[in-house]
């Protein structure tokens, strides 16, 4: 497993697909940072978490992209020869991709304190304690590495970079919104909706990160295990 986890991790961290995507999370975290601040609606301790949260969306799409790639440059057919069982050689790519994802994790959250926690703290209302910190920082790390797995599944799932971002971007724009309006306590529990809570994103009283947690790795599994199989009963000539 070393040695296709060590080929899979130089792949996705040598591409300048995850250079575009750590460009794209920066500045946003940073312009989301500084919008949500500077707008003085930080009144209550949920808003200023949310805040300095970083946030899932961009991994996501790094992962998507990042795998399917493999298909549209036929990258993918090579690598499965040489790695002989494809089983491994996914879930190497998906720890491969999991860590590049924790990697612009810790740079959007790294982002978002220093610029977000100065501000905040000038802020009425409660202020952040340590605790509460530490927890932004952990849950947002963890959904950035969980969001960026399960991207690569649906990469691989789909084999279409095209199809797959504009996938995300109807689930996450147009159709995570509506769900709240049928049953608010179900979009907690989408991929999406989980992310975001454990992240520290909205109000964590109806699911607390740690079942967000649950929630999000369950889904991250469930997507990881559906591609292998995919994989493993289709030609990739």
């Amino acid at each position: 497993m070393t040695a296709p986890l060590h080929g899979e991790l130089i792949k996705a961290i040598t591409t300048r697909t995850m250079a575009a995507y750590a460009a794209i999370a920066f500045v946003v975290s940073v312009l989301f940072v500084l919008a949500a601040t500077l707008s003085g609606d930080l009144a209550s301790l949920a808003d200023k978490e949310t805040a300095i949260a970083g946030g899932p969306f961009f991994v996501l799409l790094f992962g998507i992209v990042g795998a399917a790639g493999e298909y549209r440059h036929r990258t993918a057919a090579p690598t499965a020869l040489v790695a002989r069982d494809r089983t491994r050689l996914l879930i190497a790519r998906a720890g491969a991709y999991g860590v590049a994802g924790l990697a612009i994790g810790v740079m959007m959250v790294t982002a978002t304190f220093a610029v977000g926690l100065p501000l905040i703290a000038g802020e009425p209302g409660p202020g952040l304690q340590s605790g509460a910190v530490v927890a932004i920082a952990a849950g947002s790390l963890a959904a950035a590495a969980l969001s960026t797995i399960m991207g690569a599944a649906v990469g691989t799932l789909l084999r279409n970079q095209i199809a797959g971002v504009v996938g995300a971007l109807v689930l996450t724009q147009m159709v995570q919104p509506l769900i709240p309006s049928i049953d608010k306590s179900a979009a907690d529990f989408t991929p999406i909706g989980a992310a975001h809570k454990l992240a520290g994103i909205g109000d964590t009283a109806s699911l607390a990160p740690g079942w967000a947690l649950l929630v999000l790795l369950g889904w991250t599994l469930t997507l990881l295990g559906a591609a292998v199989v995919a994989e493993r009963r289709r030609d990739l000539a």
